[in-house]
């Protein structure tokens, strides 16, 4: 694992920070994709957790949840708005196009109970938890007030598809089921003034005057 802030470690991944699984403290944020099974479980040999919490329900976040909470015994939550999702009674897609339908049929992970049902302003790990839709309905960013340290989920990325270079980025539009209100969602991100981003896809964020000019020059709805 790698030392990201505090108390916060991403989970490895070759070649690259793809797709992102987080340990704040004794809390998984996010569950990769059914295919990522053995990297958490080879990162996780040893280590105790208390819970396993998704930053939001579609194929890249969930994958392994079911598998994890079964293996370490612990409890699952999401937001609210995803729980439908997660549990098997709306589809984890994340859109009618292509290239999400076969995501979904991939990648996709077993359905189960949600333990825990967040809500804004909730705790996890330290964690406050900020409601932000717009990419999935249930998204989350969990952010600690005392350092200013955001676990975003894919509010933003920080990662060419296409390329494999790191720049801050919005989610896919064909990935996202209101780019608007993703892009609000954003801009409640920006106006918690974090220190430091660590998006689903990527590296962390790092520079907080490039990721200020990036939310000043999108597009206003």
């Amino acid at each position: 694992m790698k030392r990201l802030a505090p108390g916060v470690w991403r989970l490895k991944e070759f070649p690259g920070a793809w797709i992102n699984v987080y340990l704040a403290e004794d809390v998984l944020i996010d569950a990769g994709r059914k295919w990522d099974r053995r990297r958490i479980f080879a990162e996780l040999d040893g280590v105790e957790i208390s819970e396993l919490a998704l930053t939001h329900v579609h194929p890249d976040h969930q994958g392994c949840a079911n598998w994890v909470c079964d293996a370490k015994n612990v409890p699952l939550a999401c937001h609210a708005d995803d729980v439908d999702a997660m549990e098997g009674r709306r589809s984890v897609g994340s859109g009618a196009a292509l290239i999400p339908k076969i995501y979904d049929r991939i990648w996709t992970g077993p359905p189960r109970k949600v333990d825990r049902v967040l809500t804004e302003g909730d705790e996890v790990a330290g964690f406050r938890v900020v409601h932000a839709p717009g990419h999935a309905r249930g998204e989350v960013i969990f952010f600690r007030d005392s350092d200013r340290v955001a676990i975003c989920g894919d509010v933003v990325r920080n990662l060419s598809y296409l390329t494999g270079r790191s720049g801050v980025l919005e989610p896919p539009d064909e990935m996202t089921y209101d780019p608007a209100e993703n892009r609000r969602s954003i801009r409640k991100l920006a106006a918690l003034d974090p220190s430091l981003i660590l998006p689903g896809h990527g590296p962390a964020i790092t520079d907080m005057a490039e990721f200020t000019r990036f939310v000043a020059a999108l597009p206003v709805d």
